[in-house]
């Protein structure tokens, strides 16, 4: 169910913002999982734009989605280098499991299960992400256990020895300028290199690109529980805030992820909350 208070809410929020239509469907989607066809009309009749216009953005951009997806969401790489290690046979065994085809969903709406594009990985591939989780080198026979730790809980995390945890890219929302800085290493990968601001102090930032990770280096000395603004380096615009941390309820600062889709961080310094979303490959 679609609450039309709260759509016009977040296209009220950033109608007047850099690439608004783009943070709109951006702040839809975190709210309900996916763009409901209800809500896009009213997008649509709020910013007196086609429907057919609306549509065509949300297809255009592979990390928006029409469907809604499961509890957990089962990403399959098919890259050549993952493809041909046996990957179509990961999908197969996926399907076996789930008793579901590639691009459709659990009856029970636990588990959603789909192709993506490279995910950069090919040396530890073949790949699976499941809500953002990594798990590399995955074999037919390893399916069924990464379907039970998903169901016993995903979200214990350690840098240093969890398989699941790996390295994203990313790139400015604005610019498309790739955010990425080999120069500065966290955690032996290169940086993600950003301008941050809070009260009156305004300087460089960078955090760990590897997903899950909270170990960043700063300018100036960020305080804990300080909410931060972000602003890319290379056009200096700001990073819109397309919807609330689900633990603390401060805003989430999203970025592209190279191969497609979105990676958010939560802006309050200590909050460990994250989400990656990937973007599913038509085949």
């Amino acid at each position: 169910m679609v609450d039309k208070e709260e759509v016009i809410r977040i296209v009220d929020k950033h109608q007047n913002g850099l690439g608004h239509l783009i943070s709109i469907l951006e702040g839809i989607q975190i709210r309900y999982g996916y763009l409901p066809e209800e809500a896009l009309r009213i997008v649509a009749e709020k910013t007196k734009t086609s429907v057919v216009e609306i549509f065509g953005v949300a297809t255009f951009y592979r990390f928006f989605r029409l469907k809604p997806i499961g509890k957990y969401l089962v990403s399959v790489c098919l890259g050549t280098a993952c493809h041909i290690r046996s990957s179509p046979q990961i999908i197969e065994e996926f399907e076996r499991q789930l008793n579901i085809k590639a691009g459709e969903t659990t009856a029970d709406m636990e588990f959603s299960l789909e192709p993506v594009n490279c995910l950069g990985s090919c040396a530890l591939g073949p790949m699976v992400v499941v809500n953002g989780h990594y798990f590399s080198n995955v074999t037919p026979s390893r399916v069924k256990q990464i379907i039970k730790k998903t169901r016993e809980g995903l979200d214990k995390v350690d840098v240093d020895q969890d398989e699941r945890i790996f390295p994203v890219e990313v790139s400015c929302p604005h610019c498309n300028h790739s955010l990425m800085d080999s120069k500065q290493l966290i955690d032996k990968h290169p940086s993600i290199k950003l301008t941050a601001s809070f009260g009156e102090k305004h300087g460089w930032i960078r955090l760990s690109s590897l997903y899950g990770s909270p170990h960043m280096e700063s300018e100036f000395e960020i305080t804990s529980d300080s909410v931060v603004n972000f602003f890319c380096p290379h056009c200096n615009a700001p990073f819109i805030k397309a919807g609330n941390c689900p633990e603390c309820d401060a805003p989430m600062v999203p970025m592209i992820v190279y191969g497609g889709g979105i990676v958010q961080i939560c802006s309050r310094r200590g909050c460990r909350q994250h989400m990656l979303d990937l973007s599913s490959v038509n085949l």
